[in-house]
C-alpha cells in the first residue's frame, strides 16, 4: 500500500489562544493533503470530481504552534463511484490524530457517477 506524505507546519492561525491546534483545523489540513494527492488528475469535461461524503476523526494527542506534522494519506478502498482514505497526523513517529474520509465521484449533473478509468488508475497505485 502506497502512502502519500504531506508535510505541514502549524501556524498561529491554526491554533487557539493556548497555542493548541483548533480541532476544525485538522479537517482543513487533511483537505490540503487530499488535494495534493489529487494534483495533476485530469477529470473528464464537465465532471466535478471528488466530494467528501463521510468524515470521522479521532484525536489522540494535541498538536501545538510551530509543530511540523506529516499527514500520511492512504487509499483504503476504491469503489465504483467512491474512494475511502485514512489520514494520519504524524510527528516524530507518533500519531496525533487519524481522519477517515469517503469521497463520492460527482459528474457534471451533480449526481454520483462511476469513477472514470482514467481517474481510477491513479488510485490503484495506492492499493
Amino acid at each position: 500500500m502506497k502512502t502519500h506524505k504531506f508535510p505541514f507546519a502549524i501556524a498561529y492561525a491554526d491554533t487557539d489562544a493556548g497555542g493548541i491546534v483548533y480541532h476544525g483545523r485538522y479537517i482543513e489540513i487533511a483537505e490540503r493533503a487530499r488535494m495534493d494527492v489529487l494534483r495533476g488528475i485530469k477529470y473528464p469535461d464537465g465532471d466535478v470530481g471528488f466530494v467528501v461524503r463521510d468524515l470521522n476523526i479521532r484525536y489522540i494527542k494535541p498538536l501545538f504552534l510551530a509543530d511540523t506534522v506529516i499527514v500520511e494519506t492512504v487509499v483504503t478502498k476504491l469503489g465504483a463511484a467512491s474512494l475511502s482514505v485514512e489520514q494520519k497526523f504524524v510527528k516524530d513517529g507518533d500519531v496525533y490524530a487519524i481522519l477517515y474520509a469517503t469521497a463520492a465521484y460527482i459528474g457534471g449533473n451533480l449526481q454520483p457517477k462511476r469513477i472514470p478509468e482514467s481517474v481510477a488508475v491513479r488510485f490503484r497505485e495506492f492499493l
